[in-house]
């Protein structure tokens, strides 16, 4: 029996197939390179050692999905599969929320045509909105306040809406704070299509000198230094945290949320100096106005996780920076880059 996973090439899945191979699961990898490069998966049979099936796929396929599951025995499905961009996706809605979720009513409908009724899904701590407290815990009031976000929240109830309707389903809904780092190895990282939306990737193109400066938004918050606080997380802490949910899927029914972060928050600035320190690379950064829509505070309390998955982050900041920077070092363009990180 086979775990698929949905947009397995991309950032979060591609750690997180790395980690289910080593943990000794048989992964199909469902992917149609949106948010994504072919060359992820070569990167994950070189660190694993494994072999996997791959589909290039669009969700959007209904008849292509059926067939690959009348292909194989899927037992559970991960699904990170989707459009992911804040900004873009204010400017893009109806494509966003056509891919997002036909995409996934699409699979749904099959996983149900097939039998298939364990899922782990990507959500985002996006849907809490400006959030009513600090730290969050999952009983907060969601209210995303974007288009992606709205993606999200809409199918975490439509998975409850199936769940009430079938008790047979079991369903983790996953949100997730923000990822950082990369795999140790540095074969494998967080590759941004055009200009980055995420900081760290800037970070670390500055400090490569692709980029001049890194552009700090917001320098007036009421916070330690008056920049933005966020929660940032290892990618390879919160791929370990979809291990835990499949496993608590596996053998359970129902549905539930879990806030995947460190329940730590870090400035801007605060990240940028732990960067520097761990590096010895000297990052020029110039504040600039906040952006509509940015908060000021947002930081987990993954507590739930931590006694129902026996889960929790152990990676600390230093190493989200360590990593991130080994990445970008090896594959200076990314999966682009040309070279095979094996022989630097």
């Amino acid at each position: 029996m086979a775990v698929l996973v949905t947009g397995g090439a991309g950032y979060i899945g591609s750690h997180t197939c790395v980690e289910l191979l080593n943990s000794g699961y048989e992964i199909i990898i469902l992917d149609n390179f949106s948010n994504s490069k072919p060359e992820s998966l070569q990167r994950i049979s070189q660190i694993t050692g494994k072999d996997f099936s791959f589909y290039e796929l669009d969700l959007l396929d209904a008849m292509g999905l059926r067939s690959l599951f009348a292909n194989h025995s899927i037992e559970a499905v991960i699904h990170f599969a989707g459009l992911k961009a804040v900004g873009e996706s204010v400017h893009m809605p109806l494509y966003y929320y056509q891919t997002n979720i036909m995409g996934t009513l699409n699979l749904c409908t099959v996983m149900k045509e097939f039998g298939v009724h364990k899922l782990v899904f990507s959500s985002s701590a996006t849907v809490y909105g400006v959030p009513e407290r600090v730290p969050i815990s999952e009983d907060c009031k969601l209210n995303a306040t974007n288009p992606y976000g709205r993606t999200k929240l809409i199918l975490e109830e439509l998975f409850r809406d199936l769940y009430n309707s079938d008790d047979r389903w079991s369903i983790a809904l996953l949100r997730y704070f923000n990822p950082i780092g990369a795999h140790e190895s540095g074969l494998i990282g967080e590759d941004p299509n055009g200009f980055p939306n995420n900081l760290m990737p800037i970070i670390t193109q500055v400090a490569m000198g692709t980029m001049k400066e890194l552009l700090v938004f917001g320098s007036d918050y009421a916070t330690v230094d008056g920049t933005g606080v966020r929660d940032y997380i290892h990618v390879i802490d919160l791929a370990n945290g979809h291990l835990k949910a499949l496993e608590k899927v596996m053998f359970s029914v129902g549905i539930e949320a879990y806030n995947l972060g460190t329940g730590t928050g870090y400035s801007v600035l605060e990240l940028i100096a732990a960067f520097e320190r761990e590096t010895g690379v000297k990052i020029p950064y110039r504040m600039s106005d906040r952006r509509p829509g940015d908060i000021a505070i947002c930081y987990a309390d993954p507590s739930k996780a931590k006694y129902e998955l026996d889960w929790r982050a152990t990676r600390r900041i230093e190493d989200m920076c360590r990593d991130s920077w080994k990445w970008q070092k090896k594959n200076p363009e990314g999966y682009q880059s040309g070279v095979s990180p094996s022989l630097l």
